[in-house]
């Protein structure tokens, strides 16, 4: 990775961070409250960039700020496509297939369909392709253990209930993503061919 690439991911960390910090400053406006929506709908998004405190903020930005390195070959403009549509979707499968959920608010959901997307779309570099297993391997090994065990240690570490609902809502959206991503760009080649 050459080092205006490198610059790039470091500015596009520092900017979700930055508005992710800005945002933890007057949360209850901006978190996945389900009575509001229908008149506040920025919530759709903002509420994935809010946190339950800021141990909860500092553990998740200090996994998005990893993904772009670990993943060498990712493009920003890629991660901003899924920062746009993972945080939409996971908030409309709440608000019309889990409509228990009443607020949320945190990027563990995002962050599981960013590692999942970005993970799928690796395992076609064959260097990478161990690596990505790997990962995805972890993050299934994780649903199956949260959805099976529950998650009591990292709630005691937030200070409030996890809701692994996110988590998979986020990786089932992450899979599509990948795999949309992956049925485009063989379409592209079929018809350059």
């Amino acid at each position: 990775m050459n080092d205006q690439i490198r610059m790039r991911k470091v500015i596009l960390i520092a900017v979700c961070v930055s508005m992710s910090a800005c945002l933890q400053v007057f949360p209850d406006h901006f978190i996945y409250w389900k009575p509001a929506l229908p008149t506040e709908f920025w919530r759709l998004w903002t509420a994935h960039w809010v946190h339950m405190g800021w141990i909860h903020f500092f553990l998740n930005m200090l996994a998005f700020a990893c993904l772009p390195f670990i993943f060498p070959h990712v493009r920003n403009w890629h991660l901003c496509v899924l920062l746009l549509i993972l945080p939409l979707f996971i908030s409309l499968t709440f608000y019309f297939y889990l409509s228990y959920i009443d607020t949320y608010a945190g990027l563990s959901g995002v962050l599981h369909g960013l590692y999942v997307a970005v993970g799928l779309v690796y395992l076609k570099y064959p260097k990478e392709k161990k690596f990505a297993v790997l990962v995805l391997s972890l993050i299934i090994a994780k649903l199956i253990w949260e959805n099976t065990f529950g998650q009591t240690s990292a709630a005691q570490l937030i200070g409030s209930p996890v809701l692994t609902e996110a988590h998979l809502v986020g990786a089932i959206g992450g899979l599509l993503c990948g795999l949309g991503y992956l049925f485009f760009r063989r379409l592209q080649r079929e018809h350059i061919s």
